[in-house]
């Protein structure tokens, strides 16, 4: 049950995707929610991309990915979709990058990553595409930093970073891109509540939220729990409408897409966590 400040939050649920998927690809354009790739039932990468309105709440198919993929990438450049390595059927990572170019609705190769890598982070800046960290065919985290240059069509090497790091978290602040893969042991008393993994993190409100995700039983967890800044405690917050784990997430706005993922199989559940109005 929510409590507190949990009380400035509500689900809202859409229509679920045509396709259940877990490991999908998401990116938001011109109010459009675009699911791309992913694995299926079988557990096989997907080819499929499909695209919510969100005014309607219809959703379309759109072109295929020239790549089938699961654990890819996406930034968005304008009226195009720029998808970044992943994972092929063969559970190997891929150095493919394809370009959706929403005006036209098809897809167009772009050049590749000079190292194939799946679970790379990816922030744009003024036009150019940073790609950070990944993990290669050795499975070892990789510390690359390469930038895509979108009128030559190339990639650059930069300085590597630091640390080597896979499947991090990136954000632009200033001119500075920022790198979470690191994670410090808190104190008890600003732990979480429930013990998760594999779980949905975001940013909303003035909280840190823990959604879903894997803890001590079989089936997932539906609580959701933010850490409020201001207060410097984890509180209860409105439970998932669908309890999953290994979701893909988008921060669109005032709204925490939590998309896909594993219920009793791969789901095709899309659900946003939201502020409520006033709030």
């Amino acid at each position: 049950m929510a409590t507190g400040g949990g009380r400035a939050f509500a689900w809202q649920v859409f229509p679920p995707m045509p396709t259940c998927r877990v490991y999908g690809t998401v990116a938001y354009q011109d109010g459009h929610l675009l699911v791309l790739g992913g694995c299926g039932r079988a557990g096989l990468p997907l080819d499929t991309a499909e695209t919510l309105d969100m005014a309607s709440h219809t959703w379309l198919t759109l072109a295929p990915l020239p790549t089938a993929r699961a654990g890819a990438a996406a930034v968005v450049l304008g009226k195009q979709v720029l998808v970044v390595g992943g994972v092929d059927e063969g559970q190997s990572p891929v150095a493919a990058v394809e370009a959706f170019l929403a005006d036209e609705g098809r897809w167009e190769r772009r050049a590749t990553l000079p190292q194939a890598a799946m679970g790379v982070a990816t922030v744009e800046r003024d036009g150019m595409v940073y790609a950070l960290g990944g993990m290669g065919p050795d499975t070892a985290p990789q510390a690359q930093v390469r930038v895509y240059e979108p009128r030559r069509d190339c990639w650059l090497s930069l300085p590597s970073m630091p640390t080597p790091c896979y499947g991090a978290s990136t954000f632009l602040h200033g001119n500075k891109i920022y790198v979470l893969g690191s994670w410090t042991k808190l104190p008890r008393s600003l732990r979480m509540r429930d013990k998760r993994a594999d779980f949905v993190v975001g940013s909303l409100g003035g909280h840190i939220m823990a959604i879903g995700g894997l803890g001590n039983q079989p089936c997932p967890l539906g609580s959701v729990e933010g850490f409020s800044l201001a207060r410097r405690r984890w509180e209860a917050l409105p439970a998932m409408p669908t309890a999953r784990c290994s979701c893909s997430s988008l921060q669109a706005g005032p709204r925490l897409f939590v998309i896909g993922g594993v219920a009793q199989g791969p789901s095709q559940a899309v659900e946003a966590l939201c502020l409520r109005d006033g709030v």
